[in-house]
């Protein structure tokens, strides 16, 4: 089973680099909210910062690299280049789902980073139906043996539901992860993949021992078409199913109270400082790192990340907020057009 899995991880690195699976008609949302520019904001730009608290540390910039791999040979050397460059950048950093190493402990070396990330914020990972499957101890030491500093519970139904050897028993999941995280060790981020966490869910969430939410909304990566690209026999009719990145943000930031993560479809600065007026505390992307590590190895990862930053900044100086706290509620929702 851990070989069936390891060569899912590698398919999906292959599709997402080389079949068009970003959302194409659906898009995350921003283009509907504008910043509520301020041209004579009383700052001198060399002060706006940048850096934010989140779980207990601090990091450079408002943003995370997202979950792409593990438990295969080519996913030791893609988490330890992005680490490395999230470390150079003091960001944060979350690794693929560990289900491949639960079931082979012998993996766990394709989702060590500490030698090469010492002091960053990262993320073990662990689908929510496995919650059921492996008892909070088995969980916790594949944490511990990454050296991980929290858990993301990814919840995927829609591309389980889609892929040829989904998990499609979703029944008292929910229930099932708010009774793990009771007494949990390590503080807990629920994630969905690209599809996006409703409005409700959120809610139920919101004073539970859950310590963040990453929304991972529709108008990047569409898991669903990672699976139909998979599976020859699947139509393309859910191909761009989810709730928009945007949209979700606004309305998940009025009844979930704690660290909110926007994710889906973050691709710049630009998109980062609206995510943050809209309530987020950090962003989130996985597949622009990924192309730029394929295309230049941490070259290009590092001048990505360099640029996202720049343009954070730049962001926060035109709304005259002097860090990433003073951008919330500065920002406009365009009238719908016709």
């Amino acid at each position: 089973m851990s070989d069936e899995i390891s060569q899912r991880k590698l398919e999906h690195i292959r599709i997402v680099l080389e079949k068009p699976v970003q959302y194409g008609i659906k898009t995350t949302g921003f283009e509907n909210y504008t910043l509520n520019y301020n041209c004579c904001p009383d700052l001198d730009f060399n002060e706006v910062s940048t850096e934010v608290e989140f779980l207990g540390k601090k990091f450079s910039a408002p943003i995370m690299v997202d979950a792409i791999t593990g438990g295969c040979k080519e996913a030791e050397k893609i988490n330890k280049a992005i680490a490395e460059v999230c470390e150079k950048f003091n960001i944060g950093f979350c690794l693929g789902s560990q289900r491949a190493m639960l079931k082979n402990k012998g993996l766990w070396k394709t989702y060590y980073v500490r030698d090469v990330a010492p002091n960053i914020f990262i993320a073990g990972n662990i689908g929510i139906t496995q919650l059921k499957d492996y008892s909070k101890e088995e969980i916790l030491d594949a944490l511990n043996k990454i050296e991980a500093d929290a858990l993301v519970v990814h919840c995927n139904a829609a591309q389980e539901v889609l892929q040829r050897e989904g998990t499609t028993n979703f029944k008292n999941s929910l229930n099932n992860l708010i009774s793990f995280a009771e007494d949990f060790e390590m503080p807990i981020i629920v994630k969905e993949v690209g599809s996006g966490i409703s409005k409700n869910i959120a809610e139920k969430l919101a004073f539970t021992k859950i310590s963040a939410l990453n929304i991972a909304g529709a108008g990047g990566t569409s898991w669903c078409k990672v699976e139909i690209f998979r599976n020859p026999k699947l139509r393309d009719t859910y191909a761009e199913f989810g709730l928009p990145t945007a949209f979700l943000l606004e309305q998940i930031a009025e009844v979930f109270p704690k660290p909110i993560i926007a994710s889906g479809g973050i691709r710049n600065g630009l998109q980062i400082v609206k995510a943050l007026a809209l309530g987020a505390k950090l962003c989130a992307f996985a597949y622009p790192v990924l192309r730029k590590y394929y295309e230049d190895d941490k070259t290009g990862i590092e001048e990505l990340l360099e640029n996202i930053i720049h343009e954070t900044k730049i962001g926060l100086f035109l709304i005259n907020a002097k860090n990433c706290k003073e951008a919330k509620g500065k920002i406009i929702k365009l009238k719908e057009r016709n």
